[in-house]
């Protein structure tokens, strides 16, 4: 079991990753599909401009790899310190 300081930098670490992963999410789906859509168009891969690629598809796949990376990175973080499924499950019942 965590004592109060174990659980305050666990939280501040998970809280950490996930504002990183959100801004970079942002700034690809915003900033690639949105705001830099008209310089990316002028590269095509394919015959599609890039700008397209980027706000139909692009900030999708962006998307999940974010998520695979967020799981990745939060088993590391809970081996870390020592937390298991069954524990978070006996904690929350």
């Amino acid at each position: 079991m965590l004592d109060v300081d174990q659980r305050r930098e666990y939280w501040r670490r998970n809280v950490r990753l996930m504002s990183v992963l959100l801004v970079i999410w942002a700034l690809v789906s915003f900033g690639a599909g949105i705001l830099f859509v008209d310089l990316l168009n002028t590269v095509s891969i394919f015959g599609i401009p890039l700008g397209f690629w980027f706000a139909q598809q692009g900030s999708i796949i962006v998307f999940v790899l974010l998520i695979a990376f967020y799981v990745w990175r939060m088993d590391k973080l809970d081996a870390e310190f020592g937390i298991t499924e069954y524990e978070q499950e006996v904690h929350h019942q």
